[in-house]
This record gives structure tokens, sequence and C-alpha cells, in this order.
């Protein structure tokens, strides 16, 4: 049912607490996993990034390093992917490249609020996926 996973990483509580989730989900479909987490640059005439912004290659790339170990202790072999742009249509891109069946990610609450909703990442990516998301809480 689903060949292929995507699951969006970022520094969130919620994403790895999500980890257990994607991790039975993957093994139980005997899925492919791919771990996707995007570089995001501060947009244009905005001195400090906001806060959860993750701006570094390198803290990319480390979070992504140890989220494969995570994955790799349970057993499952993950593929990662790190891209630079705005999350929530770098993920959708990325899904379609992979020919993911199933995106997972997990959601902070913050675009669950009337002024927030319609700029969320996690909003965004439901409205552009290609296929199914799964939010996890």
């Amino acid at each position: 049912m689903f060949n292929t996973v995507l699951f969006s990483v970022d520094q969130s509580r919620e994403a790895r607490e999500a980890a257990e989730t994607v991790a039975n989900l993957v093994k139980t479909h005997n899925s492919r996993l791919v771990l996707l987490s995007v570089v995001e640059k501060p947009t244009e005439g905005e001195d400090k990034p906001q806060s959860g912004v993750m701006t570094s290659a390198e803290a990319v790339a480390k979070l992504l390093q140890g989220a494969q170990a995570l994955f790799a202790e349970k057993g499952i072999e993950a593929d990662v992917i790190e891209r630079e742009g705005m999350p929530s249509f770098t993920i959708c891109d990325v899904a379609d490249e992979v020919n993911a069946d199933l995106i997972v990610m997990g959601c902070r609450g913050l675009g669950l609020t009337s002024e927030g909703a319609s700029e969320s990442v996690t909003t965004l990516v439901i409205n552009l996926a290609p296929c199914p998301v799964l939010i996890i809480p």
C-alpha cells in the first residue's frame, strides 16, 4: 500500500515523536523510507531567521544523519535528501520526485489557529501534496 514513505524531519519535538509512528508504518508495509530536511533561507529583508527555521546546511546534515541512525537502530534503511528552499513546496516536489505514496510530518500546531492556518507548512503540504499526508500531532 505504501511503497515509499517520505518523512519530513526538522528539529521539532513533534518530528522526533513522529519517528516511532514512521518506523511502525514502514515495518508494517515493508516500505522504502526517504528522510527529507529542508534548509530554509531567510526571506528577503529579514535580518534574523524565525525561531525553528533551519537555515544551516550543517545543522540539517547532522539532523539527517541522526535520523538515519535512529532508524538504522530499528533495522530500517533510510535514504536521505537535503534540499534548499521553501519547506512546503520542497516537500511536495520531493514527494513527486521519489514517487512517494505517503508523506509523514509532525505538526507543531502553529498552523491550527485561524491566523496561521493558510501559511503553515503543514496546511500548504496538505493542499499541494501529490499523495496522502499523515500528520502526527
